[in-house]
């Protein structure tokens, strides 16, 4: 990656603030980026990479603001986006909010910060909160510098020396997200799950920590054996995991940085059965009114329990005079959204629940319901993983040798859930 300058601009082009890395380009070169904004939207043809003369301008839009990287060299501008929106990332860490006012009212720390996290157009230091050590709020008030925490010159630069824990603990999430679609028919048209292991470190010295996943279920390539396996696409760790040590054994071993972080994403693309099936069936007696029957069913083991299950039920856009009855929970009608909405706090695996909703149509317009949303669903399931991705083991070796103690939770939730009713 090789970008010559960062600038920030405010929603009508106006360059807020700018930091110039390599001087190969000339900086009155982002004045004509407003106007190669206006004509490409003009035209319908905006991306993200505008390229004009021998300029490439990468830009990203965050909150009122646009975030530009100039280069003109052969590089890697998916590396350039990354940084920027890491750079947004660093800025809402200390400025809570990122801004037009945010960046007029911290200029001298806005300066400081390009300055510490790239350097000549190579990205350098990126952590928040190791940044925060020696780049704070005041920092430019300050008659006495600051010493740079030796997380700056170590190999360990996510983690800084000396922590401690009256109490060593590891809380460990692995959440699935489900999404899913399916057809009026039944079928199941597209369906995956978007995974991702989340952690919380409060741990005392530079820990060392080895995870063991079910590599069988997770690693495995795909049509070898009779074993079960599934094709993992999309892995991704932080950058704290040894990835040698993971290509050797499947061990994930790493320093983990202190306090909240994604250690690892995952996605698979992979059939899943219907966590909640709905099937729904419309009834229209005349044009005057129309009633409208759900049956949700629990397709997942007894032991499992889904909670705050919420199932959106599109009715017509004039109905009125809602009347319902259910086995469980309860029923409301939004009108607004065109939805009624029933919820179920608690609903155990392998039950099924009838719903029944009925509504006067004062027009003879509400005839059909066709081309209707989908029915949506929204759920949590813990202690459950679709995938079957299992914690094996956590270890964590401090050379103190204290005793911490590891938390492992495990929550499938919906993401994009949605079952067409036609």
């Amino acid at each position: 990656m090789v970008a010559s300058a960062i600038f920030i601009l405010d929603s009508k082009g106006k360059v807020l603030i700018s930091r110039n890395y390599r001087g190969d380009i000339p900086m009155n070169a982002i004045d004509v980026f407003p106007r190669l904004i206006q004509e490409q939207e003009e035209e319908g043809t905006l991306t993200p990479i505008i390229q004009y003369e021998d300029v490439t301008y990468v830009f990203i839009q965050f909150s009122n603001l646009y975030v530009v990287g100039t280069t003109n060299k052969n590089s890697n501008v998916m590396m350039i986006t990354a940084f920027m929106h890491k750079i947004c990332q660093i800025f809402t860490h200390y400025f809570k909010e990122l801004e037009e006012e945010s960046i007029k009212d911290n200029f001298v720390i806005v300066y400081e910060l390009f300055d510490e996290v790239m350097d000549f157009g190579y990205p350098q230091f990126s952590d928040p909160k190791i940044l925060q050590e020696y780049i704070t709020q005041e920092s430019h008030k300050l008659e006495v510098q600051v010493r740079p925490p030796s997380t700056v010159t170590n190999a360990v630069s996510w983690r800084s020396e000396g922590l401690k824990y009256r109490k060593n603990e590891v809380f460990l999430d692995v959440i699935e997200s489900v999404n899913l679609l399916v057809s009026a028919n039944g079928n199941v048209l597209r369906s995956e799950i978007v995974g991702s292991v989340k952690m919380r470190v409060f741990l005392s010295g530079m820990p060392e920590l080895r995870l063991g996943l079910n590599d069988k279920i997770l690693f495995q390539n795909t049509g070898r054996g009779k074993s079960k396996s599934v094709d993992m696409e999309d892995v991704k760790f932080h950058q704290c995991v040894r990835l040698s040590r993971f290509e050797n054994d499947r061990t994930i071993s790493f320093i983990p940085p202190d306090g909240e972080f994604e250690l690892m994403s995952y996605r698979l693309n992979t059939h899943v059965k219907p966590l909640i099936w709905i099937e729904s069936v419309i009834e229209k007696h005349s044009h005057s009114r129309v009633e409208i029957m759900v049956k949700a069913k629990s397709q997942f083991k007894r032991r499992s329990t889904a909670n705050n299950v919420e199932i959106q039920i599109p009715v017509p856009n004039d109905a009125d005079s809602p009347k319902f009855k259910t086995s469980v929970g309860s029923v409301k009608w939004v009108p607004e959204s065109g939805h009624v909405v029933w919820t179920i706090k608690s609903f155990p695996g392998g039950k099924e629940y009838l719903m029944r909703a009925h509504f006067g149509l004062p027009s003879v317009e509400s005839d059909e319901l066709e081309g209707k949303p989908p029915i949506n669903v929204k759920f949590e399931i813990p202690y459950f993983t679709t995938s079957g991705i299992q914690v094996r083991y956590l270890k964590i070796i401090e050379k103190s040798g204290y005793q911490a103690l590891p938390w492992v939770r495990y929550i499938t939730q919906n993401g994009d859930y949605q079952l067409r009713t036609a």
